[in-house]
């Protein structure tokens, strides 16, 4: 698809979202879906399904510092309409954002839900997963782990809290304090390895990370787990050793220039077929 994405708005494709500037300003425009199934689990709360559809593309417009100006929907109908149309709701309403349009369909199967978010840029330029720098130090903002533990918990019927994987909450003030220092940006969705090997190679260098200090900020006798797991919607970025950052962070590495590796932990690369993360693949 990169090559049909030619248009500058599209950033590559190698970012969260694309930033088209309009009349002086810069729309920040991202689309995120949900599968049953495969995002969510079968007899899931249909109000969670909703909510975290939204949370998770507002999640990436927090990644970019823009503030929401609005959402379409695309809706599969069926069985627990009622619920979605409640969570939806509840998500609309904490996170202010007004519902613009959208579609729905009938179908068969196991459904799927597309969101579009739109939002404003609140500073120029506008992050994105490139940027990173040789000497920048790498910070996280936010908790890795809870999402892959509220999992467990709504698997295997545990009752343990699991509003982390449920009902995420996007850092949207958090993104638009931290545009202006971020040389580069983004949420965490994927895994951490995974999307900090991915800003990594976006920006052409290494990320060195720090188990040490990650550790601080994720379940500490799941650490290896938590790395790999995502669905935390935390924000990884890279900024100056001497940059103040406004809002509370955790510095879990430091940029090198490009090496044999793009990922580095602990000083050593992931061992080659081991996954860092969750990416679909055909069968």
């Amino acid at each position: 698809m990169r090559s049909l994405a030619s248009h500058p708005a599209a950033r590559g494709l190698e970012d969260d979202a694309a930033v088209l500037e309009v009349g002086g300003e810069a729309l920040v425009i991202t689309h995120d879906m949900m599968a049953e199934g495969t995002h969510y689990l079968p007899n899931a709360d249909m109000a969670d399904v909703a909510w975290k559809l939204v949370a998770v593309n507002l999640s990436d417009l927090a990644a970019k510092g823009a503030e929401p100006l609005g959402v379409l929907l695309g809706h599969m109908l069926g069985e627990g309409d009622d619920r979605f149309l409640a969570g939806l709701r509840e998500a609309l309403h904490e996170f202010d954002v007004p519902l613009l349009g959208g579609d729905t369909i009938a179908g068969t199967g196991p459904r799927a839900f597309g969101l579009t978010a739109i939002g404003r840029a609140t500073h120029s330029p506008v992050p994105d997963r490139r940027g990173a720098k040789p000497g920048d130090v790498i910070h996280l903002c936010g908790r890795i782990g809870e999402a892959m533990l509220g999992f467990e918990a709504m698997r295997d019927s545990t009752g343990a809290d699991s509003a982390a994987y449920r009902r995420p909450r996007p850092l949207i003030e958090e993104g638009q304090a931290l545009a202006p220092l971020a040389h580069a940006m983004m949420d965490v969705s994927d895994g951490l390895l995974l999307d900090a090997q991915r800003m990594a190679i976006a920006s052409g260098s290494t990320f060195a990370l720090d188990s040490t200090a990650i550790a601080a900020i994720a379940p500490p006798e799941r650490l290896d787990d938590a790395m790999r797991w995502g669905d935390d919607y935390a924000l990884l970025l890279a900024a100056a050793p001497d940059a103040a950052l406004p809002v509370a962070t955790r510095v879990i590495g430091q940029v090198m220039p490009r090496g044999d590796h793009p990922l580095l932990i602990d000083g050593i690369p992931p061992p080659v077929g081991a996954p860092l993360g969750y990416e679909h693949r055909n069968s």
